[in-house]
C-alpha cells in the first residue's frame, strides 16, 4: 500500500508532465520529408500505417492505402484560384503554415498546439483530370485518429461553399 502513492504520482503527474515538456521542446515534430511534391504526376504515396489520406491511394496497395482513400477535391472555375482559396481556408485552421505555394501546388504544415505534432498536407492541381489531388499525413505515430481526413473534408466543404 505504501508503494501506491509514488506509482500514482508518477503515472498521473510526472509522466504527463514529461510528455508535455517533450512536446514543447519539439521532440514530436518529426523530420520534414525530403520527398514531397509532384513527381511524374503523383504525390508521395500514402503511409504504410493508418495515419494519412491520399486521393491517389488507388495507385498503391496495402493496408495504409486502404485507409488513406479519399476523393480528390473538385472545383468550379479556375483551378489555381481554387488552390489559392484552399490555402486561405487552411490558414484559418489552428497551427497552419504555408510552406510552398504555386499556381498548381500547395504545401501546408499543420502543427498541434500542445504537443507540436506536425502533419504535412499537399495539394496538386492535376491539369489532365481537372481536380486537386491531396495527400495529408502525420509525420509520427501509427495512427492519426481521423485528423487528416477531417481536415481535408473541412477544406473541401469550405471550398464548396465559396460562390
Amino acid at each position: 500500500m505504501k508503494f501506491l502513492l509514488p506509482v500514482v504520482v508518477i503515472v498521473f503527474i510526472v509522466l504527463p508532465l514529461a510528455v508535455l515538456i517533450a512536446g514543447q521542446a519539439g521532440l514530436f515534430r518529426g523530420t520534414m520529408p525530403d520527398d514531397l511534391g509532384v513527381k511524374d504526376g503523383r504525390l508521395k504515396p500514402p503511409s504504410a500505417t493508418p495515419n494519412s489520406v491520399s486521393s491517389q491511394a488507388d495507385l498503391y496497395s496495402g493496408p495504409g492505402a486502404e485507409y488513406a482513400r479519399i476523393a480528390p477535391i473538385r472545383f468550379r472555375g479556375d483551378g489555381a484560384d481554387a488552390l489559392t482559396k484552399i490555402g486561405a481556408y487552411a490558414l484559418v485552421m489552428p497551427g497552419a503554415r504555408i510552406m510552398q505555394s504555386s499556381p498548381s501546388y500547395l504545401y501546408v504544415q499543420f502543427q498541434t498546439r500542445v504537443l507540436k505534432f506536425v502533419d504535412d498536407c499537399e495539394f496538386w492541381l492535376s491539369p489532365d483530370e481537372g481536380v486537386i489531388h491531396v495527400r495529408s499525413a502525420a509525420r509520427l505515430g501509427r495512427k492519426d485518429f481521423g485528423v487528416n481526413r477531417a481536415r481535408i473534408e473541412a477544406l473541401r466543404a469550405a471550398l464548396e461553399q465559396t460562390p
